[in-house]
């Protein structure tokens, strides 16, 4: 079974962020939820820092 932790994805000009943890019997759900929240403030901070940069294959 793969899933997937982090994800960014672009539709309809539109873009996606979904993030998850895995949950186990110890798990505390509000630590579980705040690991989540930061995974997808992660994959913000990645594309904005990615928004300023030249595309290479941009010709």
């Amino acid at each position: 079974m793969c899933i997937a932790i982090r994800l960014a994805y672009k539709k309809n000009g539109k873009v996606y962020i979904r993030s998850g943890a895995g949950i186990v019997a110890d798990s505390v759900p509000e630590k579980e939820y705040l690991e989540s929240v930061n995974k997808a403030k992660a994959v913000v901070t990645a594309m904005e820092e990615a928004e300023g940069m030249n595309d290479p294959f941009d010709r």
